[in-house]
Protein backbone atom coordinates (compact mmCIF):
# COMPACT_ATOMS: atom_id res chain seq x y z
CA UNK A 1 0.00 0.00 0.00
CA UNK A 2 2.68 2.00 0.91
CA UNK A 3 4.47 1.68 -2.69
CA UNK A 4 1.08 2.05 -4.29
CA UNK A 5 0.84 5.98 -2.54
CA UNK A 6 4.19 6.09 -3.20
CA UNK A 7 3.32 5.47 -7.04
CA UNK A 8 0.28 7.84 -6.98
CA UNK A 9 2.35 10.57 -5.33
CA UNK A 10 4.79 10.41 -7.87
CA UNK A 11 2.95 10.22 -10.95
CA UNK A 12 0.62 13.48 -9.70
CA UNK A 13 3.69 15.44 -9.03
CA UNK A 14 5.05 14.26 -13.09
CA UNK A 15 1.83 15.10 -14.63
CA UNK A 16 1.78 18.44 -12.50
CA UNK A 17 5.18 19.23 -13.47
CA UNK A 18 4.52 18.30 -17.03
CA UNK A 19 1.14 20.70 -17.06
CA UNK A 20 3.92 23.52 -15.61
CA UNK A 21 6.87 22.78 -18.31
CA UNK A 22 4.05 23.02 -20.89
CA UNK A 23 2.76 26.21 -20.07
CA UNK A 24 6.25 27.67 -19.72
CA UNK A 25 7.27 26.48 -22.70
CA UNK A 26 9.04 28.83 -25.23
CA UNK A 27 7.10 27.64 -28.40
CA UNK A 28 3.56 27.00 -27.14
CA UNK A 29 1.22 24.63 -29.39
CA UNK A 30 -2.06 25.39 -28.21
CA UNK A 31 -4.18 28.85 -28.74
CA UNK A 32 -4.79 30.35 -25.20
CA UNK A 33 -7.70 33.50 -24.11
CA UNK A 34 -5.28 36.61 -25.10
CA UNK A 35 -2.07 35.61 -27.18
CA UNK A 36 -1.53 36.72 -30.75
CA UNK A 37 -3.06 34.70 -34.07
CA UNK A 38 -2.37 34.39 -37.36
CA UNK A 39 -5.23 33.70 -39.62
CA UNK A 40 -4.57 32.51 -42.78
CA UNK A 41 -8.35 32.41 -44.83
CA UNK A 42 -8.18 30.48 -48.06
CA UNK A 43 -4.38 29.64 -48.53
CA UNK A 44 -3.21 32.98 -48.35
CA UNK A 45 -5.62 35.43 -49.81
CA UNK A 46 -6.13 37.05 -46.71
CA UNK A 47 -3.97 37.48 -43.69
CA UNK A 48 -4.91 38.82 -40.33
CA UNK A 49 -3.47 39.11 -37.15
CA UNK A 50 -6.18 38.64 -34.06
CA UNK A 51 -5.95 38.90 -30.42
CA UNK A 52 -8.19 35.91 -29.05
CA UNK A 53 -10.82 37.04 -26.63
CA UNK A 54 -14.56 36.22 -26.49
CA UNK A 55 -15.58 39.01 -28.14
CA UNK A 56 -13.21 38.54 -31.16
CA UNK A 57 -14.25 38.44 -34.43
CA UNK A 58 -13.09 37.86 -38.09
CA UNK A 59 -15.31 38.66 -40.99
CA UNK A 60 -14.99 36.45 -43.96
CA UNK A 61 -16.69 37.92 -47.34
CA UNK A 62 -20.24 39.01 -45.78
CA UNK A 63 -20.17 36.20 -42.81
CA UNK A 64 -19.09 37.95 -39.20
CA UNK A 65 -17.27 34.72 -37.33
CA UNK A 66 -16.41 34.51 -33.38
CA UNK A 67 -13.19 33.63 -32.75
CA UNK A 68 -14.05 31.92 -29.22
CA UNK A 69 -13.66 28.07 -30.63
CA UNK A 70 -10.22 28.41 -32.05
CA UNK A 71 -9.29 28.71 -27.90
CA UNK A 72 -7.56 25.63 -27.10
CA UNK A 73 -7.02 24.27 -30.60
CA UNK A 74 -3.31 23.95 -31.56
CA UNK A 75 -1.95 25.65 -34.04
CA UNK A 76 -2.25 24.85 -37.13
CA UNK A 77 -5.93 23.65 -36.98
CA UNK A 78 -8.17 24.22 -39.80
CA UNK A 79 -11.68 25.60 -39.79
CA UNK A 80 -14.49 25.83 -41.64
CA UNK A 81 -16.99 28.18 -42.22
CA UNK A 82 -20.34 26.72 -41.43
CA UNK A 83 -23.97 27.60 -41.01
CA UNK A 84 -25.78 27.20 -37.55
CA UNK A 85 -29.35 28.00 -36.06
CA UNK A 86 -27.16 31.12 -34.24
CA UNK A 87 -25.31 32.73 -37.49
CA UNK A 88 -21.81 31.27 -39.26
CA UNK A 89 -19.26 29.93 -37.03
CA UNK A 90 -16.06 28.15 -37.27
CA UNK A 91 -16.12 24.72 -37.20
CA UNK A 92 -12.80 22.40 -37.11
CA UNK A 93 -12.30 20.04 -39.79
CA UNK A 94 -8.98 17.74 -40.58
CA UNK A 95 -8.57 18.34 -44.33
CA UNK A 96 -7.44 15.28 -46.44
CA UNK A 97 -4.30 15.20 -47.51
CA UNK A 98 -5.08 13.96 -51.16
CA UNK A 99 -7.98 15.03 -52.70
CA UNK A 100 -9.79 12.93 -55.61
CA UNK A 101 -8.46 14.46 -58.50
CA UNK A 102 -4.49 14.14 -56.89
CA UNK A 103 -5.12 10.84 -56.01
CA UNK A 104 -6.72 10.37 -59.88
CA UNK A 105 -3.24 11.97 -61.00
CA UNK A 106 -1.27 9.66 -59.28
CA UNK A 107 -2.58 6.82 -60.20
CA UNK A 108 -2.19 7.67 -63.69
CA UNK A 109 -6.15 7.54 -64.31
CA UNK A 110 -6.81 11.01 -66.13
CA UNK A 111 -3.96 11.02 -68.48
CA UNK A 112 -5.63 10.50 -71.60
CA UNK A 113 -4.67 12.54 -74.68
CA UNK A 114 -7.75 13.63 -75.63
CA UNK A 115 -8.54 15.37 -72.58
CA UNK A 116 -7.99 19.61 -73.22
CA UNK A 117 -9.45 23.14 -72.78
CA UNK A 118 -9.84 23.79 -76.49
CA UNK A 119 -13.21 23.48 -77.40
CA UNK A 120 -14.63 24.80 -74.01
CA UNK A 121 -16.70 27.93 -74.55
CA UNK A 122 -17.52 30.14 -71.36
CA UNK A 123 -21.01 31.31 -72.83
CA UNK A 124 -22.10 31.06 -69.06
CA UNK A 125 -24.22 27.47 -70.07
CA UNK A 126 -22.89 25.13 -68.40
CA UNK A 127 -23.73 25.41 -65.36
CA UNK A 128 -27.73 23.98 -65.02
CA UNK A 129 -27.96 25.12 -61.20
CA UNK A 130 -29.23 28.74 -60.63
CA UNK A 131 -28.22 31.00 -58.17
CA UNK A 132 -31.74 31.00 -56.59
CA UNK A 133 -31.30 27.35 -56.20
CA UNK A 134 -27.82 27.75 -54.31
CA UNK A 135 -30.11 30.26 -51.68
CA UNK A 136 -32.34 27.58 -51.44
CA UNK A 137 -30.04 24.30 -50.52
CA UNK A 138 -28.52 27.40 -47.89
CA UNK A 139 -31.82 27.76 -46.28
CA UNK A 140 -32.03 24.08 -45.73
CA UNK A 141 -28.59 24.03 -44.24
CA UNK A 142 -26.83 22.32 -47.09
CA UNK A 143 -22.72 22.79 -46.23
CA UNK A 144 -20.63 24.21 -48.41
CA UNK A 145 -19.01 20.69 -49.40
CA UNK A 146 -22.46 19.66 -50.81
CA UNK A 147 -23.19 22.82 -52.64
CA UNK A 148 -19.82 21.93 -54.41
CA UNK A 149 -20.76 18.82 -55.55
CA UNK A 150 -24.17 19.80 -56.67
CA UNK A 151 -22.47 22.54 -58.46
CA UNK A 152 -19.70 19.46 -60.52
CA UNK A 153 -22.84 17.20 -61.03
CA UNK A 154 -24.81 20.06 -62.63
CA UNK A 155 -22.09 21.33 -64.83
CA UNK A 156 -22.20 20.05 -67.94
CA UNK A 157 -18.16 20.82 -68.86
CA UNK A 158 -16.88 19.55 -65.82
CA UNK A 159 -15.96 16.10 -66.68
CA UNK A 160 -14.22 17.26 -70.40
CA UNK A 161 -11.49 19.19 -68.83
CA UNK A 162 -8.29 18.31 -67.25
CA UNK A 163 -7.10 17.12 -64.16
CA UNK A 164 -5.67 20.71 -63.51
CA UNK A 165 -8.73 22.56 -64.73
CA UNK A 166 -11.00 20.33 -62.60
CA UNK A 167 -8.78 21.18 -59.50
CA UNK A 168 -8.79 24.98 -61.07
CA UNK A 169 -12.39 25.23 -60.53
CA UNK A 170 -13.00 23.15 -56.94
CA UNK A 171 -10.74 25.68 -55.26
CA UNK A 172 -12.32 28.55 -57.11
CA UNK A 173 -15.53 27.39 -55.92
CA UNK A 174 -14.30 26.35 -52.24
CA UNK A 175 -13.27 29.93 -51.64
CA UNK A 176 -16.65 31.43 -52.20
CA UNK A 177 -18.56 28.77 -50.61
CA UNK A 178 -16.99 26.87 -48.22
CA UNK A 179 -14.19 29.31 -46.68
CA UNK A 180 -11.33 28.01 -44.79
CA UNK A 181 -9.54 29.33 -42.17
CA UNK A 182 -6.16 28.09 -40.72
CA UNK A 183 -4.58 29.22 -37.30
CA UNK A 184 -1.28 29.90 -37.63
CA UNK A 185 1.32 30.49 -34.86
CA UNK A 186 3.07 34.01 -35.54
CA UNK A 187 6.83 33.46 -35.93
CA UNK A 188 9.49 35.66 -37.38
CA UNK A 189 8.80 34.38 -41.12
CA UNK A 190 5.17 34.30 -40.87
CA UNK A 191 4.83 38.07 -39.31
CA UNK A 192 7.20 39.25 -41.50
CA UNK A 193 6.00 37.29 -45.02
CA UNK A 194 2.55 38.63 -43.69
CA UNK A 195 4.21 42.44 -43.53
CA UNK A 196 6.10 42.25 -47.01
CA UNK A 197 2.81 40.84 -48.92
CA UNK A 198 -0.07 43.55 -47.39
CA UNK A 199 2.17 46.64 -46.01
CA UNK A 200 6.12 46.16 -46.58
CA UNK A 201 6.35 49.87 -46.56
CA UNK A 202 6.01 49.45 -42.50
CA UNK A 203 8.91 47.02 -42.31
CA UNK A 204 11.64 48.82 -44.62
CA UNK A 205 10.54 46.27 -47.32
CA UNK A 206 12.66 43.72 -45.35
CA UNK A 207 12.05 40.35 -46.67
CA UNK A 208 12.28 37.21 -45.40
CA UNK A 209 15.44 36.26 -46.73
CA UNK A 210 17.26 39.67 -46.18
CA UNK A 211 16.04 39.55 -42.47
CA UNK A 212 17.25 35.81 -41.73
CA UNK A 213 20.46 37.00 -43.91
CA UNK A 214 20.86 39.74 -41.27
CA UNK A 215 20.89 37.42 -38.25
CA UNK A 216 23.51 34.80 -39.85
CA UNK A 217 26.18 37.86 -40.62
CA UNK A 218 25.99 39.31 -37.11
CA UNK A 219 26.50 35.78 -35.59
CA UNK A 220 22.91 36.23 -33.42
CA UNK A 221 23.48 33.14 -30.93
CA UNK A 222 22.79 32.26 -27.39
CA UNK A 223 23.82 34.12 -24.81
CA UNK A 224 24.44 37.22 -27.03
CA UNK A 225 23.89 40.42 -26.05
CA UNK A 226 22.94 42.32 -29.51
CA UNK A 227 22.59 46.54 -29.99
CA UNK A 228 20.09 46.70 -32.35
CA UNK A 229 18.35 49.97 -33.92
CA UNK A 230 15.10 49.53 -35.09
CA UNK A 231 12.97 51.57 -36.87
CA UNK A 232 11.13 48.75 -38.59
CA UNK A 233 8.06 48.75 -36.27
CA UNK A 234 9.86 45.87 -34.08
CA UNK A 235 10.39 43.33 -36.11
CA UNK A 236 13.69 43.22 -36.41
CA UNK A 237 13.83 43.02 -32.49
CA UNK A 238 11.51 40.51 -32.14
CA UNK A 239 13.60 38.33 -35.11
CA UNK A 240 16.57 38.81 -32.62
CA UNK A 241 14.84 38.00 -28.76
CA UNK A 242 13.18 34.90 -30.91
CA UNK A 243 16.54 33.12 -31.79
CA UNK A 244 17.83 34.36 -28.54
CA UNK A 245 15.37 32.09 -26.44
CA UNK A 246 15.54 34.11 -23.36
CA UNK A 247 19.59 34.00 -23.49
CA UNK A 248 21.52 37.31 -23.54
CA UNK A 249 19.84 40.26 -24.08
CA UNK A 250 18.91 42.80 -26.99
CA UNK A 251 18.88 46.08 -26.69
CA UNK A 252 17.22 48.27 -28.62
CA UNK A 253 18.96 52.04 -29.24
CA UNK A 254 17.44 55.07 -29.90
CA UNK A 255 18.35 58.85 -30.42
CA UNK A 256 16.23 61.51 -29.09
CA UNK A 257 13.83 61.48 -26.01
CA UNK A 258 11.39 58.92 -28.18
CA UNK A 259 12.18 55.49 -28.14
CA UNK A 260 11.55 53.65 -31.49
CA UNK A 261 7.99 51.84 -31.31
CA UNK A 262 8.45 47.90 -31.01
CA UNK A 263 4.61 46.78 -31.16
CA UNK A 264 5.32 44.09 -33.92
CA UNK A 265 7.21 42.32 -30.78
CA UNK A 266 3.61 41.70 -28.65
CA UNK A 267 2.87 39.32 -31.37
CA UNK A 268 5.45 36.56 -31.16
CA UNK A 269 3.60 35.93 -27.51
CA UNK A 270 6.90 35.60 -25.98
CA UNK A 271 7.15 34.62 -22.51
CA UNK A 272 7.94 36.30 -19.22
CA UNK A 273 11.35 34.69 -19.60
CA UNK A 274 12.03 36.27 -22.78
CA UNK A 275 10.44 39.83 -22.68
CA UNK A 276 12.58 40.72 -19.74
CA UNK A 277 15.34 40.13 -22.11
CA UNK A 278 13.82 42.67 -24.70
CA UNK A 279 15.61 45.94 -23.55
CA UNK A 280 15.19 49.93 -24.62
CA UNK A 281 17.95 51.98 -23.81
CA UNK A 282 18.83 55.54 -25.47
CA UNK A 283 22.12 56.40 -26.79
CA UNK A 284 23.47 58.76 -24.36
CA UNK A 285 23.07 56.30 -21.68
CA UNK A 286 25.38 53.33 -23.11
CA UNK A 287 27.90 55.62 -24.00
CA UNK A 288 31.04 55.76 -21.86
CA UNK A 289 31.74 59.17 -21.07
CA UNK A 290 35.12 58.03 -19.45
CA UNK A 291 36.69 55.57 -22.47
CA UNK A 292 39.84 56.20 -23.27
CA UNK A 293 39.31 55.52 -26.69
CA UNK A 294 39.29 58.92 -29.39
CA UNK A 295 36.10 56.56 -30.89
CA UNK A 296 33.31 57.35 -28.15
CA UNK A 297 33.67 61.25 -28.09
CA UNK A 298 31.17 62.69 -29.55
CA UNK A 299 30.31 66.90 -30.09
CA UNK A 300 27.45 68.53 -28.59
CA UNK A 301 26.07 69.84 -32.26
CA UNK A 302 26.72 66.82 -33.71
CA UNK A 303 23.81 65.21 -31.25
CA UNK A 304 21.50 67.79 -31.05
CA UNK A 305 22.12 67.60 -35.30
CA UNK A 306 21.25 63.83 -35.36
CA UNK A 307 18.19 64.13 -33.07
CA UNK A 308 16.62 66.90 -35.01
CA UNK A 309 17.28 65.07 -38.49
CA UNK A 310 16.77 61.18 -37.09
CA UNK A 311 13.29 61.55 -35.41
CA UNK A 312 11.71 58.04 -34.29
CA UNK A 313 9.50 56.28 -36.86
CA UNK A 314 5.73 56.61 -35.96
CA UNK A 315 3.80 54.17 -37.13
CA UNK A 316 0.28 54.23 -37.26
CA UNK A 317 -1.83 51.83 -35.46
CA UNK A 318 -1.96 48.75 -37.13
CA UNK A 319 -5.00 47.65 -39.74
CA UNK A 320 -3.55 43.78 -39.86
CA UNK A 321 -4.42 43.24 -36.04
CA UNK A 322 -8.53 43.84 -37.50
CA UNK A 323 -10.20 41.98 -33.99
CA UNK A 324 -9.43 41.36 -30.72
CA UNK A 325 -10.17 43.35 -27.45
CA UNK A 326 -7.28 44.58 -25.10
CA UNK A 327 -9.76 44.80 -21.81
CA UNK A 328 -9.95 41.24 -22.59
CA UNK A 329 -6.12 40.14 -22.59
CA UNK A 330 -5.21 38.20 -19.02
CA UNK A 331 -3.47 40.18 -16.04
CA UNK A 332 -0.64 38.13 -16.50
CA UNK A 333 -0.22 38.82 -19.98
CA UNK A 334 -0.58 43.08 -19.57
CA UNK A 335 2.27 42.91 -16.74
CA UNK A 336 4.78 41.57 -19.04
CA UNK A 337 5.52 44.26 -21.64
CA UNK A 338 8.75 43.97 -23.50
CA UNK A 339 11.25 47.40 -23.70
CA UNK A 340 12.00 47.75 -20.35
CA UNK A 341 14.89 49.53 -19.37
CA UNK A 342 18.30 48.04 -18.08
CA UNK A 343 19.58 47.84 -15.41
CA UNK A 344 22.60 49.78 -14.38
CA UNK A 345 24.18 46.79 -13.59
CA UNK A 346 23.57 45.53 -17.17
CA UNK A 347 24.81 48.86 -18.64
CA UNK A 348 27.74 49.18 -16.75
CA UNK A 349 28.63 45.60 -17.84
CA UNK A 350 27.90 46.65 -22.18
CA UNK A 351 30.50 49.64 -21.44
CA UNK A 352 33.25 48.03 -20.16
CA UNK A 353 32.64 44.79 -22.50
CA UNK A 354 30.58 45.86 -25.13
CA UNK A 355 28.06 44.26 -27.43
CA UNK A 356 28.24 41.10 -28.89
CA UNK A 357 26.81 42.07 -32.46
CA UNK A 358 25.16 45.28 -33.86
CA UNK A 359 21.82 45.62 -35.92
CA UNK A 360 20.70 48.25 -37.76
CA UNK A 361 17.61 48.44 -39.84
CA UNK A 362 16.90 52.51 -40.45
CA UNK A 363 15.34 53.16 -43.50
CA UNK A 364 14.38 56.87 -41.99
CA UNK A 365 17.88 58.01 -40.80
CA UNK A 366 21.52 58.19 -41.70
CA UNK A 367 22.81 55.25 -41.90
CA UNK A 368 26.56 56.35 -41.95
CA UNK A 369 26.26 58.73 -38.81
CA UNK A 370 24.75 56.57 -36.64
CA UNK A 371 26.78 53.36 -37.26
CA UNK A 372 30.30 55.75 -37.12
CA UNK A 373 28.48 56.21 -33.54
CA UNK A 374 27.62 53.16 -32.72
CA UNK A 375 30.62 50.58 -33.50
CA UNK A 376 32.48 52.24 -30.47
CA UNK A 377 29.86 50.39 -28.36
CA UNK A 378 30.90 47.01 -29.80
CA UNK A 379 33.23 44.51 -28.56
CA UNK A 380 36.62 43.85 -30.40
CA UNK A 381 35.93 41.78 -33.42
CA UNK A 382 32.36 41.72 -32.96
CA UNK A 383 30.65 41.32 -36.07
CA UNK A 384 27.68 43.99 -37.56
CA UNK A 385 25.37 43.92 -40.07
CA UNK A 386 23.39 47.07 -41.46
CA UNK A 387 20.37 46.79 -43.61
CA UNK A 388 18.51 49.46 -46.04
CA UNK A 389 16.09 49.59 -48.93
CA UNK A 390 18.99 51.20 -51.34
CA UNK A 391 22.81 51.05 -52.26
CA UNK A 392 24.22 54.27 -51.98
CA UNK A 393 23.22 54.87 -47.95
CA UNK A 394 25.17 51.88 -47.90
CA UNK A 395 28.32 52.23 -50.24
CA UNK A 396 28.80 55.61 -48.62
CA UNK A 397 28.74 54.01 -45.07
CA UNK A 398 31.23 51.52 -46.62
CA UNK A 399 33.49 54.69 -47.28
CA UNK A 400 33.16 55.87 -44.25
CA UNK A 401 34.40 53.46 -42.30
CA UNK A 402 37.53 52.05 -44.72
CA UNK A 403 39.04 55.84 -44.32
CA UNK A 404 38.24 55.58 -40.53
CA UNK A 405 39.84 52.36 -39.97
CA UNK A 406 37.25 51.00 -38.06
CA UNK A 407 36.23 47.73 -39.57
CA UNK A 408 37.57 44.88 -41.49
CA UNK A 409 35.93 42.59 -43.90
CA UNK A 410 33.53 45.10 -45.38
CA UNK A 411 30.99 44.02 -48.54
CA UNK A 412 27.64 44.93 -49.27
CA UNK A 413 25.50 41.75 -50.13
CA UNK A 414 22.29 41.79 -52.28
CA UNK A 415 19.76 38.79 -51.25
CA UNK A 416 18.35 37.00 -53.86
CA UNK A 417 15.39 34.81 -53.55
CA UNK A 418 12.77 33.02 -56.38
CA UNK A 419 9.92 30.70 -55.16
CA UNK A 420 8.95 27.68 -56.93
CA UNK A 421 5.65 26.28 -57.96
CA UNK A 422 5.48 22.65 -56.84
CA UNK A 423 2.98 20.71 -58.77
CA UNK A 424 2.55 17.50 -60.24
CA UNK A 425 4.20 17.73 -63.70
CA UNK A 426 4.48 21.35 -63.11
CA UNK A 427 7.49 22.52 -61.40
CA UNK A 428 8.81 26.20 -62.57
CA UNK A 429 9.70 29.42 -60.51
CA UNK A 430 6.20 31.66 -59.88
CA UNK A 431 5.14 33.60 -62.57
CA UNK A 432 5.24 36.82 -60.55
CA UNK A 433 8.22 37.67 -57.92
CA UNK A 434 9.55 40.00 -55.75
CA UNK A 435 13.11 40.76 -57.30
CA UNK A 436 14.34 43.27 -54.87
CA UNK A 437 15.07 42.25 -51.31
CA UNK A 438 17.56 45.53 -50.37
CA UNK A 439 21.18 45.22 -49.08
CA UNK A 440 23.11 44.60 -46.49
CA UNK A 441 26.33 46.12 -45.73
CA UNK A 442 28.23 43.67 -43.43
CA UNK A 443 31.90 44.09 -41.60
CA UNK A 444 33.76 43.23 -37.97
CA UNK A 445 34.76 45.86 -35.53
CA UNK A 446 38.57 46.63 -34.97
CA UNK A 447 40.65 48.89 -32.51
CA UNK A 448 42.03 51.13 -35.34
CA UNK A 449 45.43 52.33 -35.62
CA UNK A 450 44.77 55.67 -33.36
CA UNK A 451 42.79 54.67 -30.71
CA UNK A 452 45.27 52.24 -30.02
CA UNK A 453 47.91 54.88 -30.11
CA UNK A 454 45.90 56.86 -27.76
CA UNK A 455 45.51 53.63 -24.98
CA UNK A 456 49.25 53.22 -24.77
CA UNK A 457 49.37 56.54 -24.16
Amino acid sequence: MAEDASTATSATASAATSAAAAAASPIPRLAWEGCSVLLDANDGDRLVFARLSPAATLKIGNKKCSLAPLVGCPFGSSFRVESGPNGPFLDRFVPSTLDNCAQDIADGQLTDDQKDNRSLVDNNTAQSLSSDDIDTMRREGATGDKIIEALIANSSTFGKKTAFSQEKYKIKKQKKYAPKVLLRRPSTRSICETYFKKHPARTGFLRVDTLSLLLSMANVGAYSDVLVVDMVGGLLTGAIAERLGGTGYVCSTYFGSVPNPIDIVKMFNFSSGVCSRVVQAPFNDLCSSQSTTDELTIKSDEKADRASSNEPFVQEEDSLLECGDEDNIPAIQKSIKPGKQPSPETIKYWKENGFSSLIVAAPESKVGKLVTDLLPLLAYSAPFAIYHQYLQPLATCMHKLQTSRMAVGLQISEPWLREYQILPSRTHPHMQMNAFGGYILSGTRICSSEAFDGIKK
